[in-house]
């Protein structure tokens, strides 16, 4: 149970044991942002997140369309047996930021698994933009129903975002990845990224930010491997390159991901995928793509 997972944490983490272990049990409301917002008055941040919404402004675009059909290098028509491939979460793993199907985390994914196994990919993508982990489990509904072999989930932001308490965000996205290995899938969670990496939030919301989802990403690392998921921790794997080189990795709200963004988040995830339908083996070190 998830005794056997705690241990592997740092002691500095206590918070995050805390988050895991309300996860767990259902916890109550005991565990919100008062940690994280310690030396940082509430109306401070306040008027801080208010200066950053404006500053990221409203959503203006939708994200490129990228289910369907990918075929191997060099083929033109669909042989053998396909492997389905299904997107879950928020408006990352959506792709909104992304200029093409092709650079959207899915469509990434998709062309490079059909690569790699020389196979047809089906992509299913029902991510929903401004998604919380509460809207994973109807997402779920969804992809269910074309038997995927391997799902692949990015979720938390949002979360982060809304101050949904964390314990909730974690139990809901055990849930989620327990269904769908209860349905014979594999799941890929690439956890919440850094939000201390956005330019429009200022100190001390920057710090807060950074902290609550560094806290969540940990907390969804336990709840994943209890599942029996692979965790993918994209704010270790590519905070720094987002925070040294904002208008190469974010698009031009500042706030979600460009084209070479997506890109590298799918990259990271690239061999876990690969793991879990057997064409690498887990622990493979991800690479950015070039400049």
């Amino acid at each position: 149970g998830i005794a056997r997972t705690l241990p592997t944490l740092p002691i500095r983490d206590e918070r995050v044991r805390e988050i895991a272990v309300a996860a767990a049990k259902g916890g109550g409301g005991l565990l919100g942002v008062g940690t994280a917002v310690a030396g940082a008055t509430l109306g401070v941040l306040a008027v801080q997140a208010r200066r950053a919404r404006r500053t990221i402004g409203p959503r203006t675009t939708v994200p490129p369309y990228a289910d369907g059909r990918y075929l191997p290098p060099g083929t033109t028509v669909s042989r053998g047996t396909s492997l389905r491939l299904a997107v879950i979460g928020d408006s990352g793993a959506a792709g909104l930021g992304a200029d093409s199907p092709e650079t959207t985390p899915g469509g990434t994914l998709a062309g490079e698994l059909a690569a790699a196994s020389g196979r047809t990919v089906l992509l299913t993508n029902t991510a929903v933009v401004w998604a919380r982990s509460r809207d994973l489990e109807a997402q779920v509904d969804r992809v269910l129903h074309v038997r995927p072999h391997v799902a692949v989930i990015m979720i938390g932001a949002n979360d982060v975002t809304h101050l949904t308490r964390p314990q909730h965000s974690v139990r809901l996205l055990g849930d989620a990845v327990a269904r769908l290995r209860e349905a014979g899938c594999e799941v890929v969670v690439g956890t919440c990224p850094d939000l201390g990496t956005v330019r429009p939030l200022s100190t001390p919301l920057r710090q807060v930010a950074r902290r609550m989802s560094r806290e969540l990403a940990a907390a969804q690392d336990i709840a994943v491997r209890e599942a029996g998921g692979r965790l993918v921790p994209l704010a270790e794997l590519l905070g720094e390159a987002f925070e040294a080189e904002p208008e190469r990795f974010f698009s031009s709200d500042q706030f979600h991901p460009s084209a070479v963004g997506y890109q590298a988040c799918a990259h990271a995830m690239l061999p876990a995928v690969l793991a879990a339908v057997g064409l690498a083996s887990d622990g493979d070190v991800p690479a950015l793509p070039a400049p």
